[in-house]
């Protein structure tokens, strides 16, 4: 039983391992998600300023409106980058969760295993305990007896 109870802690504690990898997996494409979008914001914001100074000096309407169409397109993309970390977050909660489940299993197994231990090592010195008492009874009676 107790060699089960082992193999069956490493398992779990393998398994919990392995949910702690993919949860950093997880956050790190979240991480990556978010830099992206970051940097989408930032290309926005430095072409939307390069129009400025293009407009300075004098542009087409249809120049003009090229622009504003694509500032548009990088408007959408942003959204939809923001749309990809609303999912990545989702994800990387759902590895934290099963994660933190794995651990209470990896606790548990390693309680049970703790109490079974310290079961058998109580009942190892109760029977030392009795086995002491019984050579200091026989010594005891082996010394009355020699005495008379």
């Amino acid at each position: 039983m107790s060699k089960q109870l082992e193999r069956l802690a490493e398992f779990e504690k393998e398994k919990e391992q392995r949910e702690s990898r993919f949860y950093q997996q997880a956050q790190l494409n979240v991480n990556q998600h978010k830099q992206k979008l970051a940097s989408l914001e930032q290309y926005r914001v430095d072409y939307i300023k390069g129009i400025q100074q293009t407009g300075q000096s004098g542009v087409t309407a249809t120049y003009y409106q090229q622009h504003l169409s694509f500032v548009g397109k990088l408007d959408k993309a942003c959204e939809q980058q923001m749309q990809v970390i609303a999912q990545a977050k989702m994800a990387a909660d759902q590895r934290k969760q099963m994660w933190l489940k794995q651990q209470q299993k990896v606790k548990a197994v390693t309680l049970l295993l703790d109490k079974k231990r310290l079961a058998k090592e109580k009942k190892e010195a109760k029977a030392e305990q009795a086995m002491l008492d019984e050579f200091a009874t026989q010594r005891f009676i082996r010394s009355k007896s020699s005495s008379f």
